[in-house]
């Protein structure tokens, strides 16, 4: 590359133990947060990648990019990771996808990143909908038009000079993947078009032409580019592929992060479409690269030499690193010229395309000075809010605390709020000048609206602090953002336990147990009237609850017994839960989702019991061990269908008379998340060998699976994932045992149980096992040979041991009534004898 490479980045490297081996401390002490926005001024160059899924950013090259050369760096996600599996609790579904969203914006804080995404919304239609090998079954769940409609905007608006898909349109790669590769390389003509979706420019937006489209190189050999990235950085101590691992550690709940070593690493790219010449010695060949090269294509003396003048303050900017007290006042002052350069450039005789894509680059050159100057003017900023959790016509108190500690007397200084157009509030509030070492609170008191919309994680933030000065006949304003989520809740959140009813018509329950959890999020007392809004023929005792409320935050639970009618159909129902308060009716549920690495969420959603009607046979008497995982409701779920269940603990595994239970289950994957588990393996097939029933769900291959010892005879787990897998939920199951008592007892299974199936069949299907396991069931994705692993059973001494990787748990958790049967014959096997 022809720039100098040295980075700097601020953040989070505590939160990764990567390896910096072969390199020594380096003495000086590096100002992070100040170079972070320092370097960005070097170059006008923007660059977008383009994923599917949190976590599909090209962590390392990235790092590179915006850390390392400064280029304004995003990436651009289709969806938010909301059919995948959770490895830090048993969040699914929106809430997992809340969580995914949120830790892609964390790494990214650490190299640089911007992140976007393209769904907008919960349940948006581009939804991570499970595994898929299809780009055309990915287009048409996503609703293709609009998937390209959005993608379209978010191009013309971000205006990209680089774009590069994460992945290879191949069909060895996942087919979302694959599909925002397709939409993505489409998009390289289509958004510089005026005939496609015309209704952007009318609404303001210009045409934008990518310069060079690349795609990840298939390999070394067939690059057009390759580029060295794994050069050592001495600010950050780290290599720009370690920066990158320290990203990736934010990504917890997939597991993401390791430890690598600081060695070279290159990065292979293969160049498909360029309006620019270039004979690919260099990635930004053709592409203004910085202010002196667009003065070489303005061509117009003044303006020509403006621009590199402006470059020059600029580069002097950067020279001055890490002198804050010097750059603030230089920082202002290019700042102050880059608005007088703009207003010159709208009205000087360009081609459109050069004067809107100038425009914009010094547009951007506005923001990073921005961020310079309010980083180097050493304003320190806390924020106090009496409440992060508001409801609707509440008041609340925030003070900003705006301490001077540079060397330069801050001017002008001005408090304010950025808040939603109906909200009251007082400000600006005018602090007037700050001198070194002085520090002045600015105090505001905002008043929710009675109508105030209830947080959604997506939306942007209701308050957002504002800090602004003038310096050098030039204001400066910058938002400083909160500690933590201010979230407008429900008075009252009300929600339903269990989420999932089950009512069994071989033998309807008389009694079914609900609890109605009711938090207080109001800061008054409350009187609050507790009751159920039933199906037809269904009575709750009792009918209704009084509760009264006097402190915040406190929960309170109402036991209600419900009885359907004795000749119920089968088939589905809702149970929902109200509370009535002061005029007021609230049936919401606020999902609390708190974790360390992220900022505190919620999810909020109607508070209604999903039911589900249907015979399902139970033997008398079933005795069942349960080792959860903490990754799936599964034993809940049974629990509440009526089985007898025990939660076997660490101590039950390890000292416990294990033959007392007519089968032991394992969660899914539990070997990652029990050690006590692997640790005693050995004592749970000592308990099939004395006769019980062992059954394992499924694991991936590297959750502590030993193919050797982890099953009592051989049983490897297949891999890449992506060849061991059936996706289709709706793919056709043969039963090659029907009459085997494993499909006969206590439930006939029939095709009709694999019926209505959600997201998927299997996935991580075993490729090798010993010969004395039977198999039982065959299945395929469209076009593929059929798998007949899904389900294992081997003979072992007196007992039993099943193996499945079918996603039982998907299908228990979804209300869907062959995954209740199958499963219960799965973990009955045996009782008949």
């Amino acid at each position: 590359m022809k720039r100098s490479f040295t980075l700097l980045i601020a953040v989070l490297l505590i939160l990764t133990p990567v390896s910096f081996s072969g390199f020594a401390q380096k003495e000086t002490e590096h100002d992070v947060d100040l170079w972070n926005v320092v370097k960005p001024l070097s170059t006008t160059v923007t660059f977008l990648n383009t994923g599917a899924h949190p976590d599909d950013e090209r962590s390392d090259f990235l790092a590179y990019l915006s850390r390392g050369l400064g280029v304004k760096t995003s990436s651009l996600i289709a969806n938010r990771g909301e059919g995948g599996q959770n490895e830090i609790g048993t969040e699914l579904g929106n809430p997992l996808g809340i969580i995914r969203s949120n830790e892609m914006i964390e790494a990214a804080e650490i190299t640089g990143v911007k992140a976007y995404h393209l769904s907008e919304t919960t349940s948006d239609s581009i939804y991570d909908f499970g595994f898929s090998k299809s780009p055309e079954e990915t287009l048409e769940k996503w609703d293709e038009e609009l998937t390209y409609e959005r993608l379209i905007r978010f191009i013309r608006t971000y205006q990209p000079d680089i774009v590069m898909p994460s992945f290879r349109d191949v069909v060895s790669q996942h087919g979302h993947h694959r599909a925002m590769t397709i939409l993505s390389e489409r998009a390289y003509a289509d958004a510089a078009d005026p005939d496609v979706f015309p209704n952007q420019l009318e609404e303001g937006l210009e045409v934008w032409q990518t310069k060079k489209l690349y795609l990840p190189a298939a390999s070394k050999e067939s690059a057009t580019l390759s580029i060295e990235i794994g050069d050592y950085d001495p600010v950050y101590e780290m290599t720009y592929p370690q920066l990158g691992e320290a990203s990736r550690y934010l990504h917890k709940s997939q597991g993401m992060g390791r430890d690598i070593p600081a060695e070279p690493r290159q990065t292979h790219l293969e160049l498909v479409n360029s309006t620019v010449p270039t004979e690919e010695n260099d990635l930004f060949e053709g592409i203004p690269y910085d202010l002196n090269e667009w003065a070489d294509i303005v061509a117009q003396p003044g303006l020509s030499n403006q621009l590199r003048k402006l470059q020059g303050s600029l580069d002097e900017i950067i020279d001055l690193y890490p002198n804050r007290t010097a750059i603030f006042p230089e920082s202002q002052q290019a700042l102050k010229e880059t608005h007088q350069l703009i207003q010159k450039i709208k009205k000087a005789k360009l081609s459109q395309d050069v004067k809107n894509d100038l425009l914009h680059k010094l547009e951007l050159k506005v923001d990073q000075l921005t961020q310079v100057s309010f980083v180097s003017s050493n304003l320190q900023v806390e924020t106090d809010i009496s409440s992060h959790v508001l409801t609707q016509g509440q008041e609340v108190k925030l003070t900003m605390t705006i301490a001077n500690d540079g060397g330069h007397k801050i001017n002008h200084v001005q408090a304010a709020l950025d808040i939603p157009e109906n909200w009251e509030s007082n400000g600006p509030i005018n602090l007037k000048h700050l001198k070194p070492g002085e520090a002045k609170t600015a105090e505001f008191h905002l008043k929710v609206p009675e109508d105030a919309a209830y947080y959604h994680p997506y939306d942007e933030p209701a308050i957002q602090p504002i800090v602004s000065y003038k310096e050098k006949g030039t204001e400066t304003t910058t938002t400083v953002a909160l500690d933590n989520t201010v979230a407008v809740l429900p008075e009252l959140g009300v929600s339903i336990d269990p989420e999932n009813v089950m009512v069994n018509t071989s033998d309807v329950q008389e009694n079914i147990p609900l609890t109605v959890k009711v938090k207080n999020y109001a800061a008054n007392n409350q009187d609050a009237k507790v009751s159920l809004k039933l199906p037809k023929g269904w009575s709750s005792e009792p009918e209704i609850t009084e509760l009264t409320f006097t402190e915040r935050f406190v929960e309170k639970e109402v036991a209600f017994t419900v009885t359907p009618p004795a000749d119920i159909e089968e088939g589905n129902f809702e149970i929902g839960a109200i509370v009535e308060s002061n005029g007021k009716k609230f049936n919401t549920t606020v999902q609390e989702i708190q974790y360390d690495h992220i900022n505190d969420e919620y999810f909020l959603y109607s508070s209604v019991a999903n039911g589900i009607a249907f015979e399902l046979l139970i033997p008398d008497n079933l005795n069942i061990g349960y080792i959860e995982s903490g990754f799936d409701n599964t034993a809940n779920h049974l629990m509440n269908a009526g089985f007898k269940i025990t939660k076997l603990t660490e101590a039950d595994i390890e000292s416990s008379d294990l033959s007392q239970y007519d089968s032991i289950v394992t969660g899914i994957r539990a070997n990652l998340s029990r050690p006590d588990l692997v640790k005693n393996n050995d004592r749970l097939l000592q308990y099939v060998e004395d006769g019980g029933h062992l059954v394992v769900q499924y694991h991936k291959p590297n959750d502590n699976w030993d193919p050797h010892t982890s099953a009592p005879y051989h049983l490897q787990i297949g891999s890449p994932s992506i060849q061991w897998r059936v996706t289709d939920e709706e793919a056709e199951v043969t039963m090659t045992q029907p009459n085997h008592k494993l499909f006969n007892y206590p439930n006939q299974i029939t095709s009709n149980d694999w019926d209505n199936w959600v997201q998927e069949r299997g996935l991580y299907f075993p490729m090798n096992w010993d010969n004395r396991y039977e198999t039982f069931v065959e299945m395929a994705d469209p076009d593929e040979e059929p798998f007949d692993g899904g389900i294992l059973l081997a003979e072992y001494g007196e007992g039993t041991y099943l193996y499945s990787n079918l996603v039982f748990y998907r299908q228990i958790d979804g209300q869907v009534p062959g995954g209740y049967r199958i499963f219960t014959n799965l973990i009955s096997y045996g009782v008949e004898e």
